[in-house]
């Protein structure tokens, strides 16, 4: 078991090491993956805090429970238009601003 020596490190360079560097196509692989995951806990937020169930919200997109749970378990990454009908169904809403 590796347990923490509490030394400082840069993440860039542990994620280069254990994922390839920027540009592979491992390190490519681990950020959609990443990416993925992330999405999918912050749709697994929103449908807690809207007091929904998996089935109550995948009855609102017309899709089953296992669809919904793929999804916020960053299995699968929903299509635009998916993603759309989840968050309209969450009752919230998408605002693209300059970084």
């Amino acid at each position: 078991m590796q347990t923490n020596d509490h030394k400082i490190r840069n993440y860039s360079d542990v994620l280069a090491v254990q994922y390839g560097a920027h540009g592979t196509p491992e390190r490519a692989k681990f950020d959609e993956d990443a990416y993925a995951f992330y999405a999918g806990q912050v749709l697994l937020d929103a449908r807690k805090n809207a007091r929904l169930t998996q089935n109550e919200l995948a009855q609102r997109i017309g899709a089953d429970k296992s669809y919904v749970s793929r999804i916020e378990k960053g299995v699968i990454i929903p299509s635009v238009a998916t993603f759309y009908r989840l968050v309209n169904a969450l009752g919230l809403s998408v605002t693209l601003q300059p970084a």
